[in-house]
């Protein structure tokens, strides 16, 4: 548009210099004024032409020829490419929408769309989640943009809002990612998303360790505190840099050891969690978490689900059970 507009104040100014290189055929004797000039130029880069205002003297005529008629050339393509531009964007919006619409109910909110979001989404796409499945909500219009390369689904406008969450589909949502960088707007977002949704799952990110209760009492089932997480992870490399270069090891993707969930297998049942092939560190049984080491988990049962640290790819001599097909405990 400023492009636009410069070519169109430029041509004016080029007319009304040279106003007496002009003639008004309505007022032959008349001297074009700055509104004529005006005029002409909106008529001329129009490719309207009604033909009233026209060149007369050579000079005009070779400047129409060979400079307004590229300008008006540069302010049609201008124009009809942005017109193109928006269609197209929203053409893109529009089948995104329609893509992650054929999977509501198993679609995963990520409200924000910064660091910690777009680490959320790698996660997600890493571990198998179809990014069809993903909708981001931000505000931002870099945010956004990055999304969209992302070939990701996006709701533009404010999280703390019913009906912006309401467009991303949080009432049927699987999973709701709070992460924003304002723990105020996370609290606010949270309440919002727990009253359109009493079941979905929420996960939210605090600053500042204080504020965990109370995302907590606004319905967040978990709470990760962004601030003091880095900050033990800092203290650990420091004290001890093996240790913390394990637990960035551990939370890097794809390399090294990861730390998986994953279902019971029929010949696991009646086991201790100290004697499975994986590195059992937690147990989760009636959707309470235990430790291993707990005397509740001391033997294994039907429906529990195990949290270990594994191998991120699987190797010959350290195999990764429950990746292969095996019968699970709930299906037995």
């Amino acid at each position: 548009m400023l492009a636009a507009l410069s070519i169109l104040v430029g041509t004016v100014l080029l007319v009304y210099l040279d106003r007496g290189g002009y003639t008004d055929n309505n007022d032959p004797e008349r001297t074009l004024s700055l509104i004529d000039a005006i005029y002409y130029t909106t008529v001329t880069l129009s490719t309207t032409g009604y033909g009233d205002i026209a060149p007369v003297t050579e000079g005009a005529r070779l400047v129409n020829a060979f400079i307004i008629t590229p300008a008006r050339i540069a302010f049609l393509v201008l124009l009809i490419g942005t017109t193109l531009e928006v269609l197209a964007s929203q053409g893109r919006e529009m089948f995104r929408v329609a893509r992650w619409r054929k999977n509501m109910g198993e679609h995963v909110v990520v409200v924000g769309y910064g660091t910690k979001g777009r680490s959320a989404v790698d996660t997600l796409v890493n571990n198998g989640h179809p990014r069809e499945a993903i909708v981001v909500v931000d505000p931002s219009p870099l945010a956004l943009e990055e999304a969209h390369e992302d070939g990701l689904a996006v709701v533009t406008g404010d999280a703390t809002r019913r009906e912006v969450l309401r467009r991303a589909g949080v009432d049927s949502a699987t999973q709701v990612i709070i992460t924003t960088d304002s723990d105020a707007s996370n609290v606010l977002s949270t309440l919002t998303v727990r009253q359109l949704n009493p079941d979905v799952w929420i996960v939210a990110a605090v600053r500042e360790q204080e504020n965990v209760p109370l995302m907590r009492q606004s319905g967040a089932n978990s709470v990760i505190t962004s601030s003091d997480a880095v900050g033990r992870l800092l203290g650990l490399s420091a004290m001890s840099p093996m240790l913390g270069t394990v637990m960035e090891d551990l939370l890097a993707y794809g390399e090294g050891l990861e730390v998986a969930e994953r279902e019971l297998l029929v010949n696991e049942v009646g086991k201790q969690p100290q004697s499975l092939p994986d590195q059992v560190i937690a147990v989760v049984r009636d959707e309470k978490v235990y430790r291993y080491f707990d005397p509740v988990v001391s033997l294994l049962a039907r429906g529990d689900r195990l949290i270990v640290v594994r191998p991120a790819k699987e190797l010959p001599w350290a195999p990764r059970p429950g990746t292969h097909g095996e019968d699970l405990a709930d299906d037995a």
